[in-house]
């Protein structure tokens, strides 16, 4: 997943403290993504009030609607992509020499480490329907510069309760851990509500959390969750009630410890000052051999960096004041 704002916003992260519990809908912002046919997309973390939830650094959601995806290598540092599909289908490429056909239901985790680059295209050459969740973890400080490497998992733990389903796609949840490598305690579940039941999901109270509604409408702790915002709830809940309505519904919830390290976001780049994204750029534009070779299949093709800023990068804070339920 590539950030393709021409002119990308300098975004960060430092949390002093736990918020505590909030019930806040955080409102997206839309994003066109891949040119004149590309997927409009719906961004609702970074956000001014709140960078991360956890260590998620970067949250959008695309579709469903018809997509013809020619996304070309873009690299990334200090991160983990996570794609998810819920329609559709997506080639993904990068420069460890991973090529994988990623289908509803299968988990594609890309661990960029020190640096790689990737491509990110719909098969064949017409419009396909397409519903993609796509997200990036920050890497804490031990483990940013690891080797770059790819996973895909097509088998993932379901949990269940009485009127839910969850799929575990990163970290532990109702006693599921998934296969995905994590490298800070985190959590990523897709869960599947019936109509109209009422689910009791199970919380870690020291983790704060976040829930989006891709498909359908639910009630959470009192607030009305469509697709579009996301509902950020902050720590200290061991449990959360989630109603869904006639036609059920299909969450992402996410979550994590908060996050004490300061990030600096831009970009692709996940670093921790403004030198080291400065630097990044540079080796990107050089063709620097950080990021690996040139993926065969687009004969050198890839995406430009865009300008820096005329400002320096610096961590930005959440603004609690904002996120008051």
């Amino acid at each position: 997943m590539s950030n393709t704002e021409v002119e990308p916003h300098e975004t960060g992260s430092r949390v002093a403290r736990a918020p505590g519990r909030v019930a806040r809908l955080i409102q997206p912002r839309t994003v066109p993504l891949g040119g004149p046919r590309g997927l409009v997309v719906t961004r609702t973390i970074p956000d001014c009030s709140l960078p991360t939830v956890g260590a998620w650094c970067f949250l959008d959601q695309g579709g469903p609607e018809p997509h013809l995806s020619r996304l070309l290598p873009h690299p990334h540092i200090g991160l983990q992509t996570v794609s998810w599909l819920l329609e559709g289908a997506m080639l993904h490429r990068d420069t460890v020499g991973s090529e994988a056909l990623i289908r509803p239901g299968q988990l594609n985790i890309m661990t960029s480490g020190r640096g790689i680059a990737h491509s990110e295209f719909t098969p064949g050459d017409e419009d396909l329907r397409t519903h993609l969740l796509q997200l990036w973890i920050a890497l804490p400080d031990a483990a940013r510069w690891q080797a770059p490497h790819f996973e895909q998992h097509s088998e993932l733990p379901v949990v269940a309760g009485e009127g839910w389903r969850g799929t575990v796609l990163i970290g532990a949840f109702a006693g599921a851990r998934s296969p995905a490598a994590a490298y800070s305690p985190i959590v990523g579940v897709e869960l599947r509500i019936e109509p109209l039941a009422t689910a009791a999901l199970p919380l870690r109270a020291d983790f704060e959390h976040a829930l989006l509604a891709p498909l359908g409408e639910v009630e959470a702790d009192g607030v009305a969750l469509a697709r579009g915002p996301l509902l950020y709830l902050g720590t200290e809940r061991e449990s959360l009630e989630v109603t869904a309505g006639r036609e059920g519904a299909t969450l992402l919830l996410i979550g994590g410890e908060p996050l004490v390290e300061g990030l600096v976001m831009w970009w692709n780049f996940v670093g921790r000052s403004h030198e080291e994204i400065a630097e990044a750029r540079e080796e990107w534009e050089g063709r620097s051999r950080r990021f690996g070779p040139d993926i065969p299949a687009h004969g050198g093709e890839r995406i430009p960096a865009p300008p820096l800023p005329a400002v320096r990068l610096t961590p930005r804070k959440r603004r609690p004041e904002l996120l008051d339920a």
